[in-house]
Formats: structure tokens, sequence, C-alpha cells
């Protein structure tokens, strides 16, 4: 450092973990270089083992006070905590309901905890965008909206340590995938990468989620996605009325968008399927109702219903009909996304672009992911938005949906 910046207000952060294989130590140096700051390494320790993790302290320096706290608090959620000043977290009351201090501390989908009382307490609930509130020495995550006037909100950065996830070292053969997204591999080989994945996490207890666009029936993607169902590898459907809508058309009529899907070409008068399916499903009294009295005997939605898998169809203003199944307040709908949610352990995504970020958003960073679209642009505004967690995979939906199927008989 020159003269100059050796004047500059500094700081010392440490960090510890997977430093070099997650790429935040990369990360780190970079977001130092953005803010056109400086840092010098005081102490590197790399982890010598696979299980063994690196440790950094880092000197940073920015020219004033305003840029070297910003470069801190941009710094917290890669890992990095102040070094020596172990304090506890600070908190001010919310002044209304719906707002926050203007100092709130924003959530990543991070594993997060704050120090209370020279304690430090895990973050409840995790998310992304998110504030935190203290009640009763605990700590959870709450949206913006849920927030109550005098509700003791955590500010700044002091006293929260953030530990983001490490990637695994390819345990089922998998890193492979978590480089890039490119659609120049072999579908059969990646998802029997993904159906070990599923195995793996079944076999562990765990609840997976699948979140699904109508594609799934538009690329012939029912009877496996049903076969999935019926072998117990989805606990959870998160999706829109468009999907129920030609899941329904298509075990009525046999047409998906009025396409036949066993001939593929348009049928007379196909225009109109999916207004009589609602229209068959609503006069039924829901889903539900129209498998209990045998109207619907087939597709995604009747094994969901006959399988016991817990769905949620989250309505929008292009929807028609919709479906009396599917939740037009999007608040509502949101919160029986988040519940559903609960204790999931992997999220698989199905060409669904809209629920897939809305998804991740709500998906703490050790929850796994796999996105499947036939567009890359899909898998990589996931990536960007937060949930770095995302394996994609860039292929036609039904085609993956019917090699994964064979994988998993």
């Amino acid at each position: 450092m020159n003269a100059d910046v050796n004047a500059w207000p500094s700081a010392v952060v440490e960090a510890e973990g997977h430093l070099v294989d997650s790429q935040l130590l990369a990360r780190i140096f970079d977001k130092v270089v953005e803010r056109a700051a400086r840092f010098e390494v005081q102490r590197f320790d790399l982890g010598r083992t696979n299980d063994e993790p690196s440790s950094l302290t880092l000197k940073v320096a920015a020219p004033d006070e305003a840029s070297l706290t910003q470069l801190v608090e941009d710094l917290i959620p890669l890992g990095c905590r102040v070094a020596g000043r172990e304090q506890d977290v600070g908190t001010e009351p919310a002044p209304q309901d719906g707002c926050a201090p203007d100092d709130f501390y924003s959530t990543t989908n991070h594993r997060t905890y704050v120090r209370r009382l020279g304690t430090w307490i895990d973050v409840e609930r995790q998310r992304m965008d998110a504030v935190i509130v203290l009640e009763n020495d605990r700590a959870a995550c709450r949206k913006l909206r849920d927030v109550r006037a005098g509700d003791a909100i955590v500010c700044g950065v002091a006293g929260i340590r953030v530990v983001p996830e490490s990637r695994e070292r390819d345990r089922l053969g998998f890193a492979f995938m978590t480089n890039d997204i490119s659609s120049e591999r072999r579908v059969e080989i990646t998802a029997e990468k993904v159906a070990g994945m599923l195995k793996s996490c079944k076999d562990a207890g765990g609840r997976v989620a699948f979140v699904a666009g109508p594609v799934v029936v538009h690329t012939g993607g029912v009877e496996y996605f049903s076969h999935l169902v019926r072998r117990g590898y989805v606990d959870v459907l998160l999706a829109g009325n468009a999907l129920a809508v030609h899941d329904v058309e298509f075990a009525l009529f046999g047409t998906s968008l009025g396409i036949s899907l066993s001939a593929g070409s348009a049928v007379e008068r196909g225009h109109q399927h999916h207004m009589r399916a609602i229209n068959a499903i609503n006069r039924a009294g829901g889903i539900r109702p129209a498998v209990e009295q045998q109207l619907l005997r087939s597709g995604i939605m009747y094994e969901c219903v006959t399988h016991g898998v817990e769905y949620v169809l989250a309505g929008s203003i292009r929807d028609d009909g919709p479906l009396r199944d599917t939740v037009m307040n999007l608040n509502e709908a949101q919160d029986r996304y988040a519940a559903a949610l609960t204790g999931v352990r992997m999220v698989v995504m199905l060409s669904s672009m809209l629920h897939s970020i809305g998804v991740g958003n709500m998906l703490p960073s050790w929850v796994r992911v796999v996105c499947v679209d036939i567009n890359p642009a899909v898998v990589t505004k996931l990536a960007d938005r937060g949930s770095a967690q995302t394996v994609g995979v860039v292929t036609d939906v039904g085609l993956f949906l019917h090699h994964l199927a064979r994988h998993l008989p």
C-alpha cells in the first residue's frame, strides 16, 4: 500500500470453512476490488484434507469510514466476521406494521447465527430477503409484510455470523454438473445422477418437493411424473393453475392445449378442452371431489390425491378459470408454499421459471436444488437470484422425466 492507502480506515476480518472449493476466497477478494478497496492477507491456512477447513485473516481498507462499513457489510454474507469485535447483535423496534428500521439486516439463504447475551443462537426459518426478529431469546426470519410494530428487528452487522454452505465433493459423481450450465451433457447420465440424489434423500428420511410447469404435460411427461408419485419420490408438488388444468385436460380429453399428445396434431374444437376441463372439475367441487367421484381417474393430480401427496396451486393474473383448488390470494399462496417446504431436503424444478424463482427465494442454502429447463436463461436467473446451490440441467423436461423414471423403477 502507498502512503495515501495506509491512511485509509481499515478493519480485520476472519473467515473459516471450505473457502477454496466453494469459491468463497475468490468472491471475498472480488468484493474488495469491486468496492475500490484494498486487502492484505495477514494469514491463510489451507485445509490439508477433504474434511479440514481453511482459515483466513484479511485486513481490508477503504477510502472512508462509510465505504469501509459498506464493504464489511458485503463480506458478512460471504462468511466473514470482524476480528476481535465479539459483541451482541443490535436491535431496533419496528416503527409500524410491515416496516422495519432503515438499518435492518436483510438476510441471505445461508445458515445464520446472532449473538445474544454472549451466546450465539441459530436463526430459525432461514430464507433470503427477510428480516431477523428477536423474541424470547429466539431469533427467526420474518417476511417484511409480517413485521408488526414494536418487533425487535436486528440491525447492522455486528453480532451476526453467516456460514455459507460448502459444496459437496462429488459424493454422487455429480460435481461435473455444478461448474456451468450447459446442454452438452447426456440426459441419461444426468438423470441417473439426479435419481441417485433422490434415492439418497429418501433413504435418509428426507422430504422431496417438485416444482412443475405445464410443459411437463405438453412434452409427454405425465406418465413418468405419475410414476415418481406412485414410487414415493414426490412429497410435495408446487405449481400453478396451468399444470393442473392441462393435466386434467389430458386425463379427460387426451389433449394439452387442444393438441392430441398421441397424434401430435390439433383436434377439432380442441381449443375448448381446457375450459371444459376446468368446468368439469369445478362442477365436481374441486380436484379431490372429482377423484372421489371417479370423474378424474388418471394423471398427475389424480396420483397426488390417491397417494396423499401435498400440493399447492398458486394462481396468477393470466389464469383461466381458475380451478377451485387454485389459491388466487398471493400472500396466502406464498405462505402455503413456505409451509409446504418445511423440512424439505431436495427440490426438483421442472420448466417453471416464476414458480422456481419464487421457491428458490424461500429455501435455505443447504436444500439441494435441481432445475430442469430447455432454456438455460431460466437456470441462470435462478442462480443469479441467490440460489447458488442450484444444479442446472438444460434439456427437454419430458425426455428428462422419461430417463429419470427409468432409473427409479
